[in-house]
């Protein structure tokens, strides 16, 4: 098993731990998993599993965060 995982991620490169799950990668990029859709090869990862969900090499992502304001 390779120590690391090659993924896109909004479009751009990204190396990963081998094992991480959706809520790590959230978590490293410096996000609130509360605050966050997560598109994963195609599909919408329902935000109750990012935690559930590991990662596999090759994965797409489109991650999208919300902010507040008015």
């Amino acid at each position: 098993m390779a120590d690391e995982l090659l993924l896109t991620v909004n479009g751009d490169s990204r190396r990963v731990p081998a094992g991480s799950s959706v809520a790590d990668l959230v978590a490293a990029i410096g996000l609130d998993p509360k605050k966050v859709a997560v598109e994963r090869n195609g599909e919408i990862a329902p935000r109750s599993t990012l935690g559930d969900v590991t990662l596999t090499d090759g994965d797409v992502l489109e991650i999208v965060h919300f902010v507040g304001g008015g």
